[in-house]
């Protein structure tokens, strides 16, 4: 004979819970408020920015910020420049600290542990430190002004190599003995083993790379030289005149810029929230 237990909601429980979900409702609605107010700014006219009230909604949503945009400026081209280099970064960047998260975490070698906390604390080291070193480099390889420039110096991230290395240390040892015994080699069982086992580091470390290569400025602005050779934020940034803000152009742009991100983190949104746990537990 079974028995059934039923919980009851007092009525304070159904106030707590009801405050809950109005207090993260707003929580919800201030944070997307800039991002509504950017997109549907992208469809005023000039004119209407500065109309009193505010129009939370424009009156008469017009494409001609986009049209501007895309016809006066290099746009396609800027677009097409933070694409190579997200992209090329993000896959170098995986590419890399999968190799060395492995190592560090399934092989053994003298000086393992040292070699891996001592690449540990770069992650302290601030990334301006660096700048003057690695532009004086990038000068002398003749990297100046090119997608080399922009991806390679980008490659070597401790914290994605921190990341995959403790992934992959969670992978049992007893896996890795069956499919040395089943004939697999230290490549294969890196390849067909591992790396889908890692799917969520290594889709969590995709989309931090992306959305940072993507949203850089400071590199890229100091290694870019021609129009023709700028990113989206340097693009974006040079819209603004010297006496005139178009605020327009300026949201429209912003707004294809956040484009990619949103659709890169949708595509790996199922390994996203399990990848960034990696290491919050043990046991």
């Amino acid at each position: 004979m079974g028995i059934k237990i039923t919980g009851k909601r007092n009525g304070t429980d159904v106030f707590l819970w009801l405050a809950a979900r109005i207090f993260l409702l707003l929580c919800a609605v201030v944070w997307l408020f800039p991002f509504y107010w950017g997109i549907t700014g992208s469809f005023k006219t000039e004119q209407a920015w500065f109309a009193i009230p505010p129009q939370l909604f424009p009156h008469d949503m017009s494409f001609h910020n986009y049209v501007e945009l895309f016809g006066k400026t290099k746009m396609d081209r800027w677009f097409l420049n933070s694409l190579v280099v997200s992209l090329g970064t993000m896959t170098l960047v995986c590419a890399l600290s999968c190799m060395a998260g492995y190592a560090f975490a399934k092989l053994e070698f003298r000086g393992r542990n040292a070699i891996f906390y001592f690449m540990i604390s770069m992650m302290m080291l601030p990334k301006y430190v660096l700048l003057v070193p690695l532009f004086r480099l990038i000068r002398d390889l003749g990297w100046f002004d090119t997608y080399m420039g922009l991806i390679v110096p980008e490659a070597a991230v401790p914290f994605g190599i921190f990341l995959i290395r403790q992934f992959m240390a969670g992978i049992p040892k007893e896996l890795m003995e069956s499919a040395r015994l089943d004939g697999c080699n230290e490549w294969s069982a890196f390849w067909r083993i591992v790396i889908p086992l890692s799917a969520p580091a290594i889709a969590a470390l995709a989309i931090f790379e992306f959305v940072k290569s993507w949203n850089d400025y400071v590199w890229q602005l100091i290694i870019i030289s021609s129009d023709a050779m700028k990113t989206m934020p340097l693009g974006v940034a040079g819209l603004q005149q010297e006496n005139m803000v178009q605020y327009g152009k300026m949201l429209a742009g912003a707004t294809l810029s956040a484009l990619p991100m949103i659709l890169v983190f949708i595509a790996f949104q199922k390994f996203f929230t399990r990848g960034i746990t990696v290491g919050a537990v043990k046991g």
